[in-house]
């Protein structure tokens, strides 16, 4: 695919840095009290899912859309109870996965680190439980 500006995708290592974003960062949300309840489904079809989304949330190819449709992420995760400690934990566990593989001090990094922010935030829809 002919790019006219150089994405975020592109800035980050494109499909190859994602893979290894998504490898590094799904061991850990499975293994996260918090979170394992929200991902009981079978962790290579969410990484499947995952490593198609990414390239197009950050500019690159629409892969997600062409197999599903529109992303509407939000919408997509109303059934799940996402309160603000869980989306916490999604970020602690995205930050130690971007350490991993090398993208949490880069310029790029930091970019599509601060947009997984914004998204955790808009992904909430339950409080938390005391």
């Amino acid at each position: 695919m002919d790019y006219k500006f150089k994405s975020l995708y592109i800035e980050i290592g494109g499909q190859e840095m994602i893979d290894k974003l998504v490898d590094a960062f799904y061991p850990r949300v499975y293994a996260d009290k918090e979170l394992r309840p929200l991902f009981e489904g079978d962790m290579e079809e969410i990484k499947r899912k995952q490593r198609m989304f990414l390239p197009q949330f950050l500019g690159g190819p629409a892969l997600y859309s062409q197999e599903f449709g529109p992303p509407a992420m939000r919408e997509r995760h109303l059934p799940f109870e996402i309160t603000p400690k869980r989306a916490n934990c999604w970020l602690n566990c995205m930050r130690e996965a971007f350490k991993e593989v090398g993208l949490y001090d880069t310029p790029a990094g930091k970019t599509f680190y601060d947009r997984l922010t914004q998204v955790a935030a808009i992904m909430v829809n339950s409080p938390d439980q005391e």
